[in-house]
């Protein structure tokens, strides 16, 4: 069987760059701020020399030395804590996201994600159904959720982090949508009930880390649990007019393994696609940023 394995990145994104990567670190644009931060896959060179790196930086990431995930941001230049940028995409999405630099060195968002963004946007428009009903699972801070609002889906967002729902809220409100629906629990006991109780869905987006918690402190291993979760999505998707989205960043899985995964617990694939998501620097060199594999019946 012969097979494209697709490569994609945003295109014509106004108010977001990656200037550079190399040496571990990225180098990046978000509207008018630029950030350094750590990134594990960038093993090559850089392609500016260091001096103009950090001169061109607002802030810089440093890594705790017992936990790589945690540490502290030190400024250069004068940065606001928080600020927005804005998104305008297919279908004439528009989003504005609230930023801020945390101390995990993550700042709200996602940009190779956008690509997603407007692949929600496209397949809402030509769903035959009028509100289709979307979930949003480990939904972060809810691009994806207001990018599926915007366009009229009826939205349940689901993330174990309280604060980063408030935050959804926040994207949620500065694009100037409202109603969705915000739940603040564990992932699969959400959806076990969701099966329980009969309810369907025409849209489902899964973006799992490969480790996490819930509110309540129940652990989330991805290679041990997401076969059992996409088995319950299967029940819960609208048999007739539907689309999945399923994004995984782990450095140990191909979109390989997401294909093998969806074909063997959905009945129905159609109009499947699945590859790689990277964004490409000022060099043109591309840093892989995750796996996805989306398919959608209209």
């Amino acid at each position: 069987m012969k097979e494209t394995i697709l490569s994609l990145t945003p295109e014509h994104w106004e108010d977001y760059e990656l200037i550079d990567t190399g040496g571990f670190e990225k180098l990046e644009r978000f509207g008018q701020y630029i950030l350094s931060r750590p990134e594990p896959q960038a093993i090559w060179d850089k392609s500016i020399d260091e001096d103009s790196w950090r001169e061109m930086s607002h802030a810089h990431f440093h890594k705790e030395k017992n936990n790589p995930d945690k540490g502290q941001w030190k400024t250069f230049k004068k940065i606001p804590h928080n600020w927005q940028i804005q998104y305008k995409g297919n279908n004439k999405l528009d989003l504005k996201l609230n930023l801020a630099m945390t101390s995990f060195k993550h700042i709200g968002l996602f940009p190779e994600q956008a690509v997603n963004w407007d692949y929600i946007a496209d397949t809402i428009e030509k769903l035959p159904v009028k509100n289709p009903k979307v979930l949003n699972l480990f939904a972060y801070t809810g691009a994806a959720s207001v990018a599926a609002k915007a366009c009229g889906a009826e939205v349940t967002h689901l993330d174990s982090v309280k604060q980063v729902v408030t935050w959804s809220k926040h994207n949620m409100e500065s694009s100037g949508q409202e109603g969705i629906r915000w739940i603040v629990d564990d992932a699969m006991k959400f959806i076990k009930r969701e099966v329980r109780r009969g309810n369907k869905y025409h849209g489902i987006i899964l973006d799992p880390p490969a480790y996490g918690r819930g509110p309540d402190g129940e652990k989330w291993i991805l290679e041990e649990q997401i076969n059992e979760m996409l088995k319950l999505c299967a029940e819960l998707l609208e048999p007739d007019h539907h689309f999945l989205i399923l994004n995984m960043y782990s450095l140990s899985f191909s979109s390989i393994i997401a294909a093998n995964l969806i074909y063997s617990n959905f009945k129905e694939v159609q109009n499947a696609e699945h590859g790689e998501l990277f964004l490409v620097d000022r060099s043109e060199k591309k840093l892989p940023l995750g796996i996805f594999f989306r398919f959608r019946k209209l």
